[in-house]
């Protein structure tokens, strides 16, 4: 299902990912975080974590699962960010955010932030975001802050030994959920 893309979006489509999809998301996500490519943008996670950021078998399980839709934005037919969004109840998860490093930095990102919270209060009637982010990523949780996220200091532990989700270069690594009320 195709959703209208905000006014001031320019050329951008936003529409759910398919199984077609799958390989060039994965090209997308891990140029976002890994690698010397990850470089170019500011959301690099290459400094603290190497291997995967995710594989086929991770996107697909998110293209395919109930109550969730990974989210592709595109321009000039070009996937160039995508995000999960997953259906908790009255909440909804945000997750998988991935802009091409080059066009990081360029308000692409509230945008597309800005998309997928309309898009879960009309589509589930959400009344919060959550998300969790790496709690060592100071300047990205300071982005979602000044979008209205709020940290809760819940931890979870990172899944060290677990390959699937990259090789920690330290280890002080958990995730911290953060929370947004989208009724505000």
């Amino acid at each position: 299902m195709d959703t209208a893309p905000p006014r001031d979006s320019g050329q951008l489509n936003f529409r759910d990912a398919t199984d077609a999809d799958v390989p060039a998301l994965v090209t997308l996500i891990e140029s976002a975080y890994r690698g010397d490519s990850s470089r170019a943008g500011w959301t690099t996670e290459a400094d603290i974590l190497d291997g995967q950021r995710t594989d086929p078998d991770g996107v697909r399980q998110v293209v395919e699962a109930s109550g969730s839709r990974l989210l592709v934005v595109e321009r000039d037919g070009e996937p160039i960010a995508c995000c999960q969004l997953e259906h908790r109840g009255e909440a909804a998860y945000f997750g998988m955010f991935a802009v091409r490093p080059e066009l990081q930095g360029g308000g692409l990102g509230k945008i597309i932030i800005a998309e997928a919270e309309r898009t879960v209060r009309e589509s589930w009637g959400a009344t919060e975001m959550h998300m969790t982010v790496i709690s060592v990523r100071e300047e990205l949780i300071a982005w979602y802050e000044r979008r209205g996220y709020r940290r809760t200091g819940k931890l979870t532990p990172f899944p060290y030994g677990d390959e699937r989700f990259g090789i920690p270069q330290r280890d002080d690594l958990a995730f911290e959920l953060l929370i947004k009320d989208l009724n505000v």
